[in-house]
């Protein structure tokens, strides 16, 4: 019989290196505008004994992986990669991400898929208890949440998983806006968002929320920013995680974009939302976080409490270069060339000219955010 458990789809980039176990299937919501990724997915919690069971297939890889440690504590890598040849191809995937998880450390896990809260709190403290159990070494367990779930949770409730064992929530909030909410059938409200990240806070677990600017089209564009500070201000989560909204064919809101009742915001309306979060955020301390590579600017980021300042002169050199200079960095960083303005010095005369060639040939502005889009949408 195969010792394999079950690896979801997705996971937040900070949790790279973390091995990964599903405790659900799928999102309890699963209608948001912008998103496909489960649409044809039906949600399932899975019971805590078929997870034990996969934590228990987890320790089977991990007691093989083990036994290729060197006595002076390295590892025998030719011996690993044979092991890694052997079995089907579900029982290799999930012996590469047992090893590569052993020998960074064994400290990471990530709870998916996109809705780990909606299980009982009994069930999934159960759960949490046994793996770190199994696994001693874990420093952190981390799990998706969604607001309108967390809400319902109270910090009681909380309190508990974190004496279980979860250490932090990752909550895509994307806006605080209930214009913007429901623009993008959310599913979930302001108030909703506040309950659950105060409960969160309460209950001593790390909160990161994520804030997608140009969500709302350039009809609601300051709605987005200045209804999302207020929340940052109400809740003070731990992190703050910056998605750039892009608009992807196949999503209800691209239909919405057809058919013209959406209007794509442009880069730098974009960077003015998340300047607006930013100016506005008082006294809190939260962490930027730009960790992925839709962020026109990977380099901001950094303490809402201490680094303030130096952000907001970072997103203002940028917003007072020539346009021209602008949208060729936007095209370049779009192609994944660079990931701050001054990268723009290393590309060579020949990638210049060519992001010249480009700039000039799409003059009108709308279709330059048009072509912007596309090329961000090749990534999410």
């Amino acid at each position: 019989m195969e010792r394999t458990f079950r690896i979801g789809p997705i996971r937040p980039p900070s949790e790279a290196e973390s091995l990964l176990l599903q405790v659900t299937n799928g999102c309890t919501w699963n209608k948001c505008k912008f998103c496909q990724l489960y649409r044809h997915t039906k949600f399932k919690a899975y019971s805590a004994d078929s997870i034990k069971a996969d934590i228990d297939n987890m320790a089977y890889q991990a007691r093989i992986v083990e036994s290729y440690r060197n006595a002076d504590g390295t590892w025998d890598i030719d011996g690993l990669n044979m092991e890694l040849a052997r079995g089907t191809d579900e029982e290799r995937q999930c012996f590469y991400m047992m090893a590569n998880w052993i020998i960074d450390g064994a400290e990471n896990v990530f709870l998916q898929d996109g809705n780990t809260t909606a299980l009982s709190s009994g069930r999934l403290s159960d759960v949490l208890i046994y793996l770190r159990q199994t696994f001693p070494s874990i420093k952190r367990i981390t799990s998706y949440g969604r607001a309108e779930n967390l809400a319902k949770v109270s910090a009681e409730e909380f309190a508990e998983l974190k004496a279980a064992g979860l250490d932090r929530i990752h909550s895509g909030f994307e806006s605080g806006s209930d214009a913007v909410l429901k623009k993008i059938n959310k599913g979930v409200t302001q108030q909703q968002e506040i309950t659950a990240g105060k409960n969160v806070k309460a209950g001593g677990i790390e909160l990161s929320v994520y804030f997608m600017p140009g969500i709302g089209g350039r009809e609601l564009t300051k709605d987005n920013a200045e209804e999302t500070a207020y929340v940052v201000n109400e809740i003070n989560p731990d992190f703050l995680r910056i998605r750039t909204a892009a608009v992807k064919p196949g999503t209800e809101l691209y239909d919405d974009f057809a058919a013209g009742d959406f209007t794509l915001c442009s880069d730098d309306e974009k960077l003015i939302e998340l300047r607006t979060v930013i100016e506005r955020a008082e006294d809190v301390d939260t962490r930027l976080v730009s960790d992925h590579m839709i962020n026109l600017l990977q380099d901001v980021e950094g303490s809402l409490k201490n680094d303030k300042s130096k952000i907001l002169a970072m997103i203002d050199q940028y917003l007072t270069m020539p346009e021209k200079d602008r949208k060729m960095y936007q095209a370049a960083r779009r192609m994944v060339r660079v990931s701050k303005p001054a990268d723009m010095k290393r590309l060579s005369a020949g990638e210049i000219a060519r992001l010249e060639k480009k700039v000039m040939s799409i003059p009108d502005p709308y279709q330059w955010e048009i072509e912007m889009n596309r090329l961000i949408s090749r990534y999410i």
